[in-house]
């Protein structure tokens, strides 16, 4: 049982989504079928030249 949480962009709610038995990937709620996933809010620093 391989489960991912995925963000859909049509209503914003997350989904979790077993890889191993799913063959379509739609969102539960809306039906949407574009689906992200939610990368963590990390604070990148870049050095001024």
């Amino acid at each position: 049982m391989v489960v991912a949480i995925y963000r859909c962009a049509k209503c914003g709610k997350e989904v979790e989504l077993d890889l191993a038995t799913t063959r379509e990937v739609r969102c539960p709620y809306c039906g949407s079928k574009i689906l992200y996933k939610p990368r963590p809010r990390v604070a990148r620093r870049v050095k001024a030249i």
